[in-house]
């Protein structure tokens, strides 16, 4: 897949392009359809197969940083679990208020007629697009026909009997449900970050070593212990994480920690993702450390059952109540 960041550096390369576009935080299964059609699409008419996309969040831009909710993916996610999906070519535009003042046919015109050959655009059901989001469905289809390209909008998908959305998603993984937010996203829940030092109690007070992320901006579930995946340098291991404060201790920062089992190699500097299978319990101070130690214990074996499971195994199919 080919990663633009400008419309000027693919205007010499396509001659006809079918293209989504949205903002696709998360990049969920009603995303995924997006791109499926798309991808499909562009292969009948023989066109190339366009993801457009906005980096920032154009919500961080209109609202600013304080008022915009934590997103579920980063970029960098963004952009991997995109690849995944099959398109020719992803074109992440930088979002800017002079961007967001742009009429729909003034967007459409430059960037997707005039820069990528547009032949084929398809929409989600409820998007929008330019100043006032008055480029919705109508307007994009009028403007096809002026301008020479199709309109095709697709239906929301339903899972568990509501439409699948970034909020639901959100909403679920603040509230602890990750398994819940498995099928609509259509993998775990995933988070990464750098593996950085921590306060060195995990080996020596705890006998649990653990990998300290550093985080930036990143949606985390409800505090508390599950049962994760990690992936470190492309491998995939059994561990469990801990989101929360460490009460036992007295700490007061929100940190993310996770023992990884089976595994003793010194990774600090690494990145490490985590995806996030099943929430065992909530934090809680404990009146000792022996009695902590004991607790950590049983959540190991218990997380280990857990992952065992056919249904916890990193891409088997999550998605056995999609209703559409």
């Amino acid at each position: 897949m080919i990663v633009a960041r400008t419309i000027d550096e693919l205007r010499e390369t396509i001659n006809g392009s079918c293209v989504t576009i949205g903002n696709f935080d998360g990049v969920h299964m009603g995303h995924q359809r997006l791109m499926a059609r798309t991808c499909a699409k562009a292969r009948k008419r023989g066109l190339i197969s366009v993801v457009v996309t906005f980096d920032p969040h154009p919500m961080t831009v209109l609202m600013g940083q304080q008022k915009t909710p934590p997103f579920i993916t980063s970029t960098a996610q963004r952009l991997r679990f995109i690849e995944r999906q099959g398109p020719n070519v992803t074109l992440v535009l930088e979002f800017t208020r002079q961007m967001a003042a742009l009429e729909p046919v003034d967007f459409v015109r430059r960037y997707l007629v005039e820069g990528l050959a547009l032949r084929e655009l398809v929409i989600g059901y409820d998007y929008a697009m330019g100043k006032g989001r008055k480029g919705n469905f109508e307007l994009l289809s009028t403007l096809g026909q002026e301008l020479g390209f199709g309109v095709e909008r697709l239906d929301p998908v339903i899972v568990g009997g509501a439409v699948v959305s970034s909020t639901r998603i959100r909403d679920l993984i603040q509230s602890g449900n990750v398994w819940d937010a498995r099928p609509l996203l259509g993998r775990f829940f995933e988070v990464e970050g750098e593996v950085v030092d921590g306060m060195k109690r995990g080996a020596s007070k705890l006998g649990f070593p653990t990998a300290n992320l550093r985080l930036s901006g990143t949606l985390l579930p409800k505090p508390g212990v599950y049962a994760v995946w990690a992936e470190v340098d492309g491998e995939l291991y059994q561990a469990m994480a801990n989101v929360g404060v460490n009460p036992t201790f007295g700490d007061t920062g929100l940190t993310l920690e996770a023992h990884i089992l089976d595994f003793d190699r010194n990774i600090y500097g690494r990145q490490v993702s985590l995806q996030f299978v099943q929430r065992l319990r909530s934090e809680r101070k404990f009146e000792s450390i022996e009695a902590l130690k004991a607790r950590i214990a049983d959540d190991v074996r218990l997380g280990r059952v857990i992952l065992s499971t056919a249904d916890a195994q990193p891409g088997s199919d999550p998605s056995g109540d999609e209703d559409k």
